[in-house]
């Protein structure tokens, strides 16, 4: 959980700063980086990571039987509330890993936003509310919204004022925005998370929308961040916004 004062140390973080666990930018001392072996791992079902009854119909909807390598390893830390960075090739079922993990944890207050998840553009945005749709077919009480720019903005602060969701996934340019015309409040946030982290992280502008979002959540939070592509050198940057994150890297 991130309890890091992100005022000073993001911003005045330097890119040639040498990483946390070495020269090489490897996983710090303690960290479980996972190389690619799928032993054992198809012997294990959904149900054994004690799933709500309501998150399991869904995931049986969906016709998943097993989890991949990404979910069997992230899922059961991730759904205690531990920081998880992942990087894994696409289609491994990293969104299903966040996208399970919030709606386990999530206990739903009218009018509280308590899961953000950020990405880089409107379609992956896009894609990503329809997970969480499939997901929480038997959750009628949680609510989701996507918010994302090239749509007019009033209709965004229609849904927050009138129907606010306890979970916004959205761009950081949109969210940022709902932010600062004080439509859209984190002060009750749980759960920050990022997909395609390194896409965000990597544009200095996208960057520093983020840090600002980030400043406008409680330190006492679980972050996520998830990609395809993790360079040695983005891996330091993403650890910032962490604090004692379990590290997955699977080829």
């Amino acid at each position: 959980m991130a309890e890091t004062d992100v005022d000073n140390e993001l911003l005045d973080y330097e890119e040639d700063e040498e990483p946390q666990g070495g020269p090489e930018g490897d996983a710090p001392a303690g960290k479980k980086e996972v190389k690619g072996s799928y032993v054992s791992i198809h012997s294990s079902g959904f149900r054994d990571f004690l799933l709500k009854p309501e998150l399991l119909r869904a995931i049986i909807d969906c016709g998943f039987e097993h989890p991949s390598e990404v979910q069997h390893e992230c899922i059961p830390q991730a759904i205690l509330g531990m920081d998880i960075l992942c990087q894994a090739k696409s289609g491994m079922g990293k969104t299903a890993v966040f996208v399970l993990a919030t709606l386990q944890q999530i206990e739903p207050v009218d009018g509280q936003v308590c899961v953000l998840v950020m990405c880089h553009t409107r379609e992956l945005a896009f894609q990503i509310s329809k997970e969480y749709e499939r997901f929480s077919k038997y959750m009628p009480a949680v609510k989701a919204a996507v918010f994302f720019g090239g749509l007019f903005i009033k209709n965004n602060e229609e849904v927050l004022k009138n129907n606010c969701p306890h979970i916004v996934v959205g761009t950081p340019g949109r969210i940022l925005a709902l932010i600062n015309n004080k439509t859209l409040n984190l002060k009750h946030l749980k759960h920050f998370v990022m997909d395609e982290c390194d896409k965000m992280l990597e544009q200095l502008d996208m960057r520093r929308d983020v840090q600002n979002i980030f400043r406008m959540t409680p330190h006492e939070k679980q972050v996520m961040m998830f990609s395809a592509t993790l360079s040695k050198e983005i891996r330091p940057v993403c650890r910032k916004f962490m604090q004692d994150p379990m590290e997955v890297f699977v080829d």
